[in-house]
């Protein structure tokens, strides 16, 4: 195995929009996808297995291991105007750069096949300090987003603020061009700590896109989850630094040699 979706029953949506929210700085995107996945009461339908995560299991205090995957989760939309979702909210994302275009294509032809055409990637954007009043950036696939998007008060000069997006959420709207998906990121302002969530960025994040689908998000008991969240997510990120660390002590060698690179 190296990069795959397992599948447990198949969503029928009629021009469903995917939205992707995996760890990251601040964690903003998990958190704000995670929480869709939790007011909407979405449905879980598939998980994604990868090599190119950590090789472990956590253990939980009932001594049940837990694998480390992505979710697919689907929303079927209840009222008139409201968009029908498939949303990804995961543990990790790949600890290589092959395995990063491996899993986001994997994504892509999967999410194509469920007839999706456009998508919204959730993350988080470290300005160095916990700004009072988190924005909102904006990037895209197509020029011609801006000008659709901009009414929902996202900020599209990005390219002033950062000059790349690393991971899942920049690469799936640059390649998803190739498969006929438009993109937009959001990105939400945040201090720029992987390991403490950021529920302000998040909540940010969620105002924007709960307008954009006009779907309603309580974003009041978002705290809460949070606090709930970060045990767990510390956990995995705690163990992933470990485990990485053995792994650059393994490839010293005797000689001088180069050591691999691990994103």
């Amino acid at each position: 195995m190296t990069t795959r979706i397992i599948q447990y029953k198949k969503p029928r949506l009629k021009n469903p929009v995917f939205i992707e929210g995996l760890p990251g700085i601040g964690n903003v995107g998990r958190i704000a996808a995670g929480y869709i996945v939790e007011q909407l009461k979405a449905e879980k339908f598939a998980d994604l297995l990868s090599t190119h995560f950590m090789p472990f299991v956590l253990l939980h205090q009932s001594s049940a291991v837990h694998v480390l995957k992505n979710e697919f989760f689907y929303y079927k939309a209840k009222k008139k105007g409201e968009r029908n979702l498939i949303i990804l909210v995961g543990d990790s994302q790949s600890i290589d750069p092959v395995g990063h275009y491996e899993i986001v294509e994997e994504i892509l032809k999967y999410v194509k096949k469920l007839g999706v055409k456009e998508m919204f990637t959730l993350a988080g954007l470290s300005v160095g300090e916990m700004p009072e009043h988190p924005k909102v950036i904006g990037a895209v696939s197509e020029p011609e987003l801006i000008k659709k998007y901009k009414k929902y008060g996202i900020d599209f000069d990005a390219g002033s603020k950062l000059g790349t997006i690393v991971g899942a959420s920049g690469l799936l709207i640059g390649l998803g061009r190739y498969y006929g998906i438009k993109g937009v990121c959001l990105l939400g302002e945040t201090v720029g700590l992987p390991i403490i969530p950021d529920p302000r960025g998040a909540k940010e994040v969620l105002k924007v896109l709960s307008k954009i689908l006009n779907i309603k998000i309580d974003v009041s008991k978002l705290d809460k989850k949070v606090k709930e969240m970060q045990e767990f997510i510390k956990k995995i990120q705690d163990v992933q630094s470990k485990a990485i660390a053995q792994m650059m002590k393994r490839e010293i060698k005797p000689k001088k040699e180069e050591l691999s690179y691990i994103g």
